[in-house]
């Protein structure tokens, strides 16, 4: 599971951030500000001569933690051309990111990694989009202990606290929450491909 809390991870960040706020009045303007930023990240990382991956983290087991993979597949779909880690059909998850973050690194020069995770947050920021310089550590929501992935990353915030469980999130996301933000992280991405 790939699921981490935003509130605490928020603090302990540095460098750039951008937020997609889950305002329809000043989503469009949002994304093309984050479609920038992504290129000329992918721009500069590409003309480094470095590889760039796209580590989508989360599982289809749980609609609330199945952020990552929706993005992944549909980012196949699209036809992005950079290499796309997690998807439906083969996610990565807590079980098995040690082994993938391996193989990347043993596969990739350099590899530039932006890891996509879902989140939990405040009320007032369900179905926005974070993007991030530096690592994400996923599961740290659900108290797992993995490893900080990532150069920088999206997060989507699929539900907020209260006095449930925190497991009990993974269960209690909107499917229609979750795949808003995956069509937005999504968009972003493709725009890149799009202004060329």
């Amino acid at each position: 599971m790939g699921f981490f809390h935003f509130e605490k991870e928020n603090k302990s960040q540095e460098g750039y951030s951008y937020h997609l706020k889950s305002n329809r009045e000043t989503e469009e303007i949002d994304i093309e500000i984050l479609t920038l930023k992504i290129k000329e990240v992918i721009e500069n990382t590409l003309r480094e001569g470095n590889d760039i991956v796209f580590l989508c983290i989360g599982s289809d087991r749980y609609v609330g933690d199945s952020l990552g993979p929706l993005v992944g597949t549909m980012l196949k779909e699209n036809g992005v051309p950079l290499r796309v880690y997690g998807t439906l059909e083969e996610p990565v998850h807590a079980f098995n990111l040690k082994g993938i973050v391996k193989e990347i690194n043993k596969r990739f020069k350099k590899p530039l990694i932006i890891s996509i995770d879902a989140s939990i947050g405040a009320k007032n920021q369900v179905g926005d989009v974070i993007f991030r310089e530096g690592p994400l550590t996923p599961g740290k929501a659900l108290e797992k202990m993995l490893p900080e992935v990532g150069d920088c990353h999206f997060v989507g915030i699929v539900n907020y606290i209260d006095p449930l469980p925190t497991s009990q999130f993974l269960n209690d996301t909107r499917l229609y929450t979750v795949m808003n933000l995956a069509k937005k992280i999504v968009k972003v991405i493709t725009k890149v491909y799009d202004n060329n």
